[in-house]
């Protein structure tokens, strides 16, 4: 492989970092080129907030489910961000309406550019990890970091140098993500999942814990609905949906 696609190879959730800062240069390098990620018609539709009061982050640890991580190294808040555009239409006299397509936008925007700013920081040497647990309590969470209408945040990146080495997770076999023409049947997607779900008990049981594989997972972390709150908060930050 070449070194790009080794170091994409590589990359590890990293959960705890050690006391070293982040250099203020390897910050905004690595924000610079996250930037060049493809945006839709060059909207740009995300910010990164930096997270740097020692308060605001032991909150943060509690509002994401007590992930200390949170409070280590640096941590950043990926928003979806609107704003712009709104200021932009009323400066024009015109009207912003951010329904179900803008947010879709929105949201593959500050992906695209979240995940180009994670290989950045590990192509420096630093240790990442994204924090979904910031949607535990949105309302919470936006209100502590005092938002304006437009600008949701989507999740948090914890980002220092690490100190844990955990092996890579395995995931799943080439050939049942990347699929020709057609989507296979049932039978096909089912036997592709056993193999990995041996894989994963493997990988777990390594780790001491036995036992769990990922369709399991998988089964547990959707029984039931998710952070119900969200469609109520989005829309009180002027998400229309229509």
């Amino acid at each position: 492989m070449n070194p790009t696609l080794e170091h994409l190879s590589a990359h590890r959730t990293i959960r705890k970092f050690t006391a070293e800062p982040v250099a203020e240069e390897d910050v905004r390098q690595a924000v610079a080129a996250a930037q060049m990620a493809s945006t839709s018609s060059n909207i740009q539709a995300y910010s990164l907030l930096r997270i740097r009061d020692a308060q605001t982050r032991a909150r943060l640890v509690t509002l994401t489910g007590g992930q200390p991580q949170v409070a280590q190294g640096a941590f950043f808040v990926v928003c979806g961000d609107t704003r712009r555009h709104r200021l932009a239409a009323r400066q024009h006299g015109e009207e912003y309406v951010c329904n179900l397509e803008a947010v879709l936008l929105m949201v593959t925007d500050a992906a695209l550019f979240a995940q180009n700013l994670a290989l950045a920081f590990e192509s420096l040497g630093l240790g990442i990890c994204f924090i979904g647990g910031l949607r535990n309590q949105l309302p919470d969470v936006d209100h502590l970091l005092e938002l304006p209408e437009g600008v949701l945040p989507l999740f948090g990146l914890c980002v220092g140098h690490p100190d844990d080495d955990p092996s890579p997770r395995p995931r799943l076999e080439l050939d049942a993500v990347l699929i020709e023409e057609r989507y296979p049947e049932d039978a096909t997607v089912l036997a592709k999942l056993a193999g990995y779900d041996e894989r994963m008990r493997q990988y777990y049981a390594e780790r001491g814990n036995p036992g769990h594989d990922w369709t399991s997972g998988i089964v547990r972390k959707f029984r039931e609905p998710k952070r119900e709150h969200l469609f109520e908060f989005f829309r009180a930050k002027g998400v229309t949906w229509g």
